[in-house]
């Protein structure tokens, strides 16, 4: 992430107004002894916590680049009886995402004492009256048991919706606080419905829960559902390298998702260190020539009979022939659909090693949609409910056009804009990927 293009000033979060009543969580077992410890505005976490970083800042004169720090605050902005929330799951699916939902409603209910919940179906369309989805009416009975299953109970979508008509039907249904859970493209429509709003000078607050399998977003450490991710797709590549050393000349290929950044790919090849390559687009390889990653792949076969590789969807793409801005296929997101790598890769492992003599017996596994759909694991299920609270402490607050993060272990809020300009990846230079390097023994650079 290039942090020269930002200021200070481009992480202050909006504010809907002044905070004028005392939060319901003052006193809740009417003894001091048992009072919140309140965040205050003022207090913010260093982007760069080194002590170079603090010399910097120091000489230079300028305020550091540090985040508002969430939580609960003393004084809150809305009315909980005269308060009505959405909520709405956007994207692809996510494991976690019934435990926001859970913990959002939970929290709203109990510590607050909001009990106009709705959730809102099928992502952004449920705010187009076009399609009539119905809002569906949320409370702890309805929620209790969402968390033991994958998947989003309201139901997701994606692509772009009116931002004029969806804004027309919050307003229609009285909502005061809109929690949009999604990544990218649902940020970006959060910051865009939040913008309307602010021309329309409404009250109308919205924040939003980041909800990306690919742990991709800027300035957040880590992103619900990640960690179930590669700590699923762990054991799958542990039956993949069976699956290897069970043929001579045994090649296993298993695709894992990440369109832009080789997150999951990266840590699931360290949490399963049976895995010989793996491939990420941040680091673009060649299939020949003197360093090219068919020579490598042979070398460690003709060595060991078996190899293992782990490729992230989004990787290779330099391989396949450049396509006319006609030709590129994106999805409803506007997502360029990225070519499949990992059939590509069985195709030219076989060829190239078969034209080497060595009759190999080559394996595709692709478990991306069973990742996706897992329930979350219990470190994540932990970290979904702190998500989700914090962000119910940021919007009871009156905090709007917000994401709610992590950084050097305190949550955050952050400008939803900040965080959407270009996409977290993973620094081929930096202490992850050569931690990668080593585990698995491939060449830096297959070029």
């Amino acid at each position: 992430m290039n942090i020269d293009q930002f200021s200070a000033e481009d992480f202050h979060v909006q504010t809907l107004g002044d905070c004028a009543i005392t939060t319901p969580l003052v006193h809740t077992y009417d003894t001091p002894d048992y009072s919140h410890d309140f965040a205050k505005d003022d207090q913010r976490v260093l982007f760069d916590a080194s002590v170079e970083g603090f010399r910097k800042a120091v000489e230079s004169g300028e305020e550091p680049i540090s985040f508002e720090v969430a939580g609960p605050r003393e004084k809150i902005y809305f009315t909980p009886a005269n308060t009505k929330a959405a909520i709405v799951t956007c994207g692809g699916l996510c494991p976690g995402l019934n435990n926001v939902i859970r913990s959002i409603v939970m929290g709203l209910y109990y510590r607050y004492g909001v009990q106009n919940i709705v959730g809102i179906p099928y992502g952004y369309q449920g705010l187009n009256p076009a399609y009539n989805h119905k809002f569906i009416n949320l409370d702890p009975e309805v929620v209790k048991d969402i968390h033991l299953f994958g998947g989003s109970i309201l139901g997701s979508s994606r692509g772009q919706q009116d931002i004029g008509v969806m804004v027309d039907t919050l307003v229609r249904n009285n909502v005061n606080m809109l929690f949009t859970i999604g990544g990218d493209g649902t940020l970006s429509g959060a910051h865009a419905i939040a913008e309307e709003i602010k021309r329309r000078n409404l009250k109308i607050a919205v924040a939003g829960v980041p909800k990306t399998i690919d742990n991709d977003v800027n300035f957040i450490q880590k992103t619900f559902g990640f960690e179930t991710a590669f700590t699923t797709a762990a054991p799958i590549l542990r039956d993949a390298h069976n699956e290897a050393t069970g043929a001579y000349n045994g090649v296993a290929i298993v695709k894992l998702m990440g369109r832009d950044s080789g997150f999951i790919a990266a840590n699931a090849a360290m949490a399963m260190p049976d895995v010989n390559f793996v491939l990420v687009p941040e680091n673009p390889f060649e299939l020949e020539g003197p360093h090219g990653f068919l020579p490598e792949l042979k070398k460690r076969v003709q060595e060991k009979k078996h190899a293992l590789v782990v490729v992230a969807e989004g990787a290779g793409q330099n391989l396949f022939e450049n396509l006319s801005e006609e030709e590129v296929k994106k999805d409803a997101s506007g997502n360029i659909r990225y070519k499949d790598i990992g059939l590509f890769l069985k195709d030219k492992i076989t060829e190239y090693l078969t034209k080497e003599g060595m009759d190999p017996t080559v394996k595709y596994i692709d478990p991306s949609y069973i990742i996706r759909s897992k329930a979350a694991n219990a470190s994540d299920s932990i970290f979904c409910s702190k998500l989700a609270l914090n962000a119910v402490h940021g919007v009871m607050a009156g905090k709007t056009d917000f994401v709610v993060g992590r950084w050097h272990h305190s949550f955050t809020y952050l400008p939803i804009p900040v965080c959407t300009k270009t996409r977290k990846k993973i620094n081929i230079n930096g202490d992850l990927w050569w931690s990668v390097l080593e585990t698995t023994g491939q060449p830096p650079m297959m070029k």
